[in-house]
């Protein structure tokens, strides 16, 4: 797939995740147990999770998400994300 500047290969990054990610999958925010029940794009072209605790949603940045072990299946195009974004 062609993507020209940033916000279009974060849109590519986003398309593949959902593909190859299967969600709901659990995953550690600030040493907390969440539920990332989506992927989606920031306004900054930043990919973002939406993650549920204890009944409440909030968005984290996926560079912030740690993710379990064993990994979910897909995680690679997580790992591939961040590689990209620290180049950004």
């Amino acid at each position: 797939m062609d993507a020209y500047g940033e916000s279009e290969q974060a849109t590519a990054f986003l398309t593949m995740l959902e593909e190859h990610l299967p969600l709901p999958f659990g995953a550690i925010v600030l040493g907390e147990p969440v539920a990332v029940e989506k992927i989606d794009l920031s306004g900054a072209d930043e990919l973002v999770a939406v993650c549920r605790r204890r009944g409440k949603r909030q968005k984290v940045r996926l560079l912030d998400l740690e993710l379990p072990a064993p990994r979910p299946k897909g995680a690679e195009w997580v790992a591939a994300y961040h590689r990209w974004a620290r180049r950004r």
